[in-house]
């Protein structure tokens, strides 16, 4: 297995290095070569798009990528596709990423593929995300053409075994030991993004120091019936 996520707290600024890579180690290693300009060029391609489920993790690779690129001296502009009207920063050498394609209005769409076909003359990247693959975005022909010629990575959700190593990593880091049982019934009955499992714990941390009780499942079922939603 992977090495796992050494700090995932809510407050942990997106890095690659606490991003869980899961089946995903090439495209880490991919983007991670694209933030820095002396290694950007051994790329086979000056773009990429990154696209997967909602909790897959694309936001926290655009930006763990966007603050190696801003430590490696490169100029990055990270911007929300709702965000962009009908222009783009025309910044030498920059890292543009560009989060959420698929909402891009029709003029920030033509700001896109303008933003393509000078790339090359200003020596920008692309880094784009979105949630489907290029053919099933609903973006002009011209633009999809234009994403489709990238890099493109299809972000793997995680397998039960890692989701469930990393629940026993943040417990015993907090000094806690999470029975078998409970880490096995939120995976089968629970929501499955990090973010729902971390919250989770979070409560059951709080009700295991308020009541002074192990975390079991006796004591998960009894925050479920008084409305703890997992």
């Amino acid at each position: 297995m992977k090495q796992l996520v050494l700090d995932i707290r809510p407050d942990a600024p997106p890095t690659l290095e606490n991003f869980v890579a899961g089946t995903n180690a090439e495209l880490v290693a991919t983007v991670s070569l694209l933030a820095d300009p002396a290694t950007a060029a051994q790329l086979p391609a000056r773009h990429i798009y990154l696209w997967g489920g909602a909790g897959s993790g694309r936001s926290h690779l655009l930006r763990a990528t966007a603050a190696m690129a801003r430590e490696a001296g490169r100029p990055v502009h990270l911007l929300a596709a709702a965000d962009i009207d009908d222009s783009l920063p025309e910044t030498a050498d920059a890292l543009l990423a560009i989060d959420d394609v698929d909402q891009l209005a029709p003029e920030a769409q033509i700001a896109l593929f303008n933003a393509f076909n000078r790339a090359r003359g200003n020596g920008q990247s692309l880094l784009l995300s979105g949630p489907a693959a290029p053919l099933a975005l609903r973006l002009r022909e011209d633009l999809r053409t234009r994403i489709g010629q990238s890099l493109i990575y299809e972000v793997q959700p995680l397998d039960d075994a890692s989701r469930a190593a990393i629940l026993t990593t943040l417990a015993e880091r907090r000094g806690l030991r999470l029975a078998d049982e409970v880490v096995d019934f939120l995976l089968r009955h629970g929501r499955r993004e990090l973010s729902s499992l971390r919250g989770v714990l979070d409560a059951l941390d709080a009700a295991s120091l308020e009541r002074k009780r192990p975390i079991t499942l006796p004591l998960l079922r009894e925050m479920m019936q008084q409305g703890l939603e997992i």
